[in-house]
């Protein structure tokens, strides 16, 4: 199966580049640490998945680029032909000669409404080039105008279209210490949108991704470059092929991975008791995925994430957790692993930026730039009741 990407605005470009050229540089590595075989299939299931080969031999990356300005597109455009691995096609980018201005109602109420035709039609054309559609993958910022509000409104138009398409979007999260004057607002209206049409959110925080760079990669000055080439290194090691237990001795046909909706219990059954010895900011989760990838995979002990205390009660260890394996290895590493957890590690961060909106708008700071294009007061409460309910939904896990 194929992927779609939608890369969105500034950031979504971007990183949809490094992310392109991580796979890339993993495909063509010559090393892959297992058979001709091996590594044979894992190429063909890669390139089904993320490119499609046309006229030219070179790698066509199954992606739509959106900007509402032209610099970035053109740079991303330019810097994946002279690679010569990969490139993008040319004529699945739109962009205009005016950005959103960091507001996201004039991404999602203007730009949205009056572009929707011409972008649809290059989303639709790029998934009928796939011989089986697996679903749409898309990148965007959380702070700025039009990641956040144009990307808001085209899941959503993703999802009237594609209804019974898996759609996943991958968020930035911003800077806590601020990059924009409203990205609390923005990310609080994106977060709540993309909850009503997304079938799962995978986030990467900047702060954490800074700490990385800084940390455990010594890099002395960090670059928005550094940040997006760690993001894009983690998502490729989720992406790439591997084998599931569905899938038995096939690489996964479906690229957007497992079901993550989870059924509670329900109400006939007898009420269940938390964790007596669980620590008080225990990181409860309720689905966890591990890909392992190159030497000794199959001897690696995965007992500990059986453990029932990880889980919320009401669920059992053996539907909340999967792995996926392959002998193939990732990169340059010979064996690596990879964790996507759905729990409550994003609680903090989202609390702080529900609350952070909230004492502005309280105070009816910079409310005017909204309503100017369409959103109203009702809209931004809307957003937070929605959130706030998230937030509850996670917090009484037990």
């Amino acid at each position: 199966m194929s992927i779609v990407t939608v890369q969105l605005g500034q950031c979504g470009n971007q990183i949809g580049h490094e992310v392109f050229n991580a796979i890339c540089s993993d495909v063509h590595g010559t090393h892959g640490l297992c058979s001709k075989k091996e590594n044979e299939s894992y190429h063909d299931a890669c390139k089904e998945r993320f490119f499609c080969e046309e006229e030219s031999e070179v790698p066509i990356a199954r992606a739509v680029l959106v900007d509402m300005e032209p610099k970035v597109i053109s740079q991303t455009l330019s810097m994946a032909a002279r690679s010569g691995y990969w490139k993008y096609d040319d004529r699945s980018r739109f962009c205009q000669k005016q950005g959103s201005g960091n507001n996201w109602a004039n991404g999602y109420s203007v730009h949205g409404p009056r572009h929707k035709e011409v972008i649809m039609n290059l989303v639709q054309k790029e998934a009928e080039k796939c011989d089986r559609l697996g679903g749409f993958f898309t990148i965007m910022s959380m702070a700025g105008g039009t990641g956040s509000g144009l990307g808001a409104f085209v899941t959503q138009c993703l999802r009237d279209a594609f209804p019974t398409s898996f759609i996943l979007n991958h968020v930035i999260w911003p800077y806590g210490t601020g990059e924009v004057i409203v990205q609390n607002y923005n990310s609080v209206l994106t977060l709540s949108h993309l909850y009503q049409s997304s079938d799962a959110l995978l986030v990467h925080e900047n702060d954490v991704i800074h700490k990385i760079c800084a940390q455990l990669m010594n890099i002395k000055q960090i670059s928005f470059r550094d940040v997006n080439q760690v993001i894009a290194h983690q998502l490729g090691s989720v992406f790439q092929p591997t084998y599931t237990a569905e899938g038995g001795l096939h690489y996964s046909r479906n690229p957007l991975g497992i079901d993550w909706q989870v059924q509670p219990p329900s109400r006939l059954l007898p009420p269940l008791q938390p964790f007596p010895n669980r620590p008080l900011h225990f990181n409860t989760s309720i689905a966890n995925l591990v890909i392992l990838r190159g030497k000794d995979t199959h001897s690696v002990d995965l007992g500990s994430f059986r453990d029932p205390s990880l889980y919320t009660s009401w669920l059992n260890p053996r539907d909340a957790f999967n792995a996926w394996k392959t002998p193939r290895a990732f990169n340059k590493y010979e064996k690596s692993a990879s964790l996507v957890s759905n729990s409550q590690f994003l609680l903090k961060p989202l609390d702080n930026v529900v609350g952070k909106a909230w004492n502005m708008f309280a105070s009816k700071a910079y409310i005017h730039q909204y309503t100017k294009f369409g959103i109203e007061e009702e809209d931004f409460l809307d957003s937070f009741t929605a959130l706030e309910q998230v937030i509850s939904s996670y917090t009484i896990l037990c």
